[in-house]
């Protein structure tokens, strides 16, 4: 029986992956390297020690990863102080259902926790959830399970009982590790095969999810 959810953010909870993939593009443009879509939709929710080997297999040894990261990462700050966030369609509709039904509720993000208490803070999110864990909190990101383990450890509940909120291939193999039951929402791409293999379910929008928590 699950007893607890643990949410994925970027591109899960809130829009951002098309903000990830816009100024990844533009950084890498600033500093003279040639960069596609795919190459920052493989890196998703990936820790970066093992995204920064990804890259530069797949763009140049020259790719400075932590450069063109640094400059990414404040040019998508920019964009959300002027703009603001978009959170995912039915994101209040299944956190108000958690929350009534009395599961226990977590994030696991690759996000540093400083800017994940932000985002949630900005949508009126963090009171929803009992804890939040950060890659930095743990010895290994994703696709390790360490970020779930973390997480279910922290409320107190057994892997087995814990369904873990996906959009990411990354984040699901993370999650299966884990012990869990992963369950993809895509945004920027479909499961591929292998990923298929690992879910518990898929579903549109997170407001379908509640339909698979009654089948439990």
């Amino acid at each position: 029986m699950i007893k607890a959810v643990i949410f994925d953010m970027d591109g899960l909870m809130i829009d951002t992956e098309k903000l990830l993939v816009k100024y990844w593009l533009e950084a890498a443009r600033y500093y003279g390297y040639s960069m596609n879509p795919n190459h920052i939709i493989g890196i998703r929710s990936m820790e970066p020690k093992h995204a920064a080997s990804k890259l530069k297999a797949e763009i140049g040894q020259d790719f400075d990863y932590y450069k063109v990261r640094n400059l990414r990462k404040k040019l998508m700050g920019e964009h959300i102080e002027k703009y603001g966030l978009e959170e995912k369609r039915g994101l209040g509709e299944l956190l108000d259902y958690l929350k009534s039904h009395h599961y226990l509720t977590a994030v696991a993000t690759a996000t540093d926790y400083e800017r994940t208490c932000q985002y949630l803070t900005s949508l009126g999110r963090m009171e929803y959830f009992d804890e939040i864990v950060c890659a930095s909190m743990v010895e290994h990101g994703k696709p390790e399970p360490d970020i779930y383990l973390e997480a279910a450890k922290r409320l107190k509940t057994e892997p087995f009982a814990c369904m873990a909120l996906e959009d990411s291939p990354n984040g699901i193999l993370s999650a299966y590790r884990a012990g869990m039951y992963p369950v993809m929402v895509p945004d920027l791409s479909q499961p591929d095969e292998e990923t298929a293999k690992l879910l518990y379910g898929c579903v549109e929008n997170l407001s379908k999810v509640t339909a698979l928590l009654e089948m439990q």
